[in-house]
């Protein structure tokens, strides 16, 4: 699950990674485009994604080993799909809320790490700025 997501995401998110996702600076008024924003939302995504499924995971076989030491459940065999479906559903019911509570939604990003990592991209950005001064945090929507 871990991995499926570690290679999904980025796959479906690629177009973001190769040409960057809109920057913003504290008003909200557009900035330009950063590559390095991309991968640290998209990361922060995969991360909680992860978290999100981790408990039905890793709990819910724990779970079920220790019902199925019960005579009844034993008996009950037709019902153990069921039961696990339920058990996951509660799971995701409070972790994905939980997991998409870990980053905030709108993530920020200093302006000298852009200078440092994407130096065209933050030529560009700079040369929209010659009358104004540049902000040094920038923000960025990470998604979902």
């Amino acid at each position: 699950m871990a991995a499926a997501n570690c290679v999904n995401i980025p796959m479906m998110r690629q177009n973001e990674l190769i040409n960057g996702i809109d920057i913003f600076d504290s008003d909200g008024n557009p900035v330009g485009e950063s590559r390095l924003a991309a991968v640290k939302g998209i990361s922060q995504v995969v991360g909680s994604r992860i978290v999100s499924a981790a408990p039905g995971m890793t709990l819910l076989p724990i779970i079920m080993d220790k019902l199925e030491k019960y005579r009844w459940m034993r008996e009950l065999k037709s019902i153990h799909a069921q039961f696990q479906v339920l058990v996951v559903g509660c799971f995701l019911l409070v972790m994905v809320p939980a997991a998409c509570s870990l980053f905030p939604q709108k993530c920020s990003i200093q302006m000298s790490t852009i200078e440092r990592f994407e130096r065209t991209k933050y030529q560009d950005i700079k040369s929209r700025f010659v009358d104004q001064r540049l902000p040094t945090i920038v923000y960025f929507n990470k998604g979902l």
